[in-house]
């Protein structure tokens, strides 16, 4: 009788680990697909847009020399007044005039043991938002006395539109060098998940010559801004 009581609990317990396991499909099989991989192609793009400069920036600057400091500030300080007169009234508007730079420096003899004289420096930027004019303007400039003349700096005056259509360039090339990829990868672009702006630049071309019959030519040539991203997209 032992025998056969012990038998039936062996039963009992086996049959107790056998029904342990139903409704626990993650304990019966294990899940051995492998995880989705992230596809993603990254690219470059570029874009460029060309405009004529509508407005130039000039340095017109005067240097005087007397036998003291004061001497030399005064004479350049009346001549740069002269100058920025004569700019007014040649029509460019006083917020568009801005003095850069004021120096005043010491003259020494040739072996330099004794100073024999002093320096002074003025110089002013302007803006003329005439490009047609700005030649006459040097011109206006050298006649008022200016002995130093930088420039130009040839812009356009409505960069920012300008760079928007860039950028919006550079994303459409992203693009279209990503569907390239794709499709010799035999795969589909989908939607772009990150975009990084690289950064702008906006070199400008001119020339100038002096002519002794007509005001001082300034050539506007072209100016090019050029917008810079990196596109992320996702791939399928």
């Amino acid at each position: 009788m032992k025998l056969i009581r012990l038998a039936a609990i062996g039963a009992a317990v086996a049959a107790a680990v056998v029904f342990a396991g139903v409704g626990r499909p993650e304990s019966a099989s294990s899940d051995t697909t492998p995880p989705q991989i992230a596809r993603s192609i990254t690219v470059s793009g570029s874009g460029t847009v060309t405009a004529t400069p509508t407005q130039a920036m000039f340095g017109f600057g005067v240097s005087t020399r007397g036998k003291t400091a004061v001497q030399a500030l005064n004479d350049d300080s009346a001549q740069m007044r002269k100058l920025i007169a004569a700019l007014e009234g040649a029509g460019i508007p006083a917020a568009s005039l801005q003095t850069s730079s004021v120096s005043l420096s010491p003259v020494t003899n040739n072996d330099e043991t004794a100073i024999i004289g002093y320096t002074a420096s003025n110089s002013v930027s302007a803006t003329i938002t005439d490009l047609s004019r700005a030649g006459s303007m040097v011109d206006t400039a050298v006649a008022a006395g200016a002995n130093q003349v930088d420039g130009p700096n040839l812009t356009v005056s409505d960069q920012s539109r300008l760079y928007s259509s860039a950028l919006k360039a550079a994303v459409a090339d992203a693009r279209a060098k990503a569907d390239v990829l794709a499709s010799a990868g035999g795969l589909q672009v989908g939607t772009v998940t990150s975009i990084e702006e690289s950064g702008e630049s906006s070199p400008s071309t001119y020339s100038a010559a002096k002519s002794a019959d007509a005001p001082t030519p300034i050539a506007a040539g072209t100016e090019q801004i050029t917008a810079s991203v990196t596109v992320v997209f996702e791939a399928s």
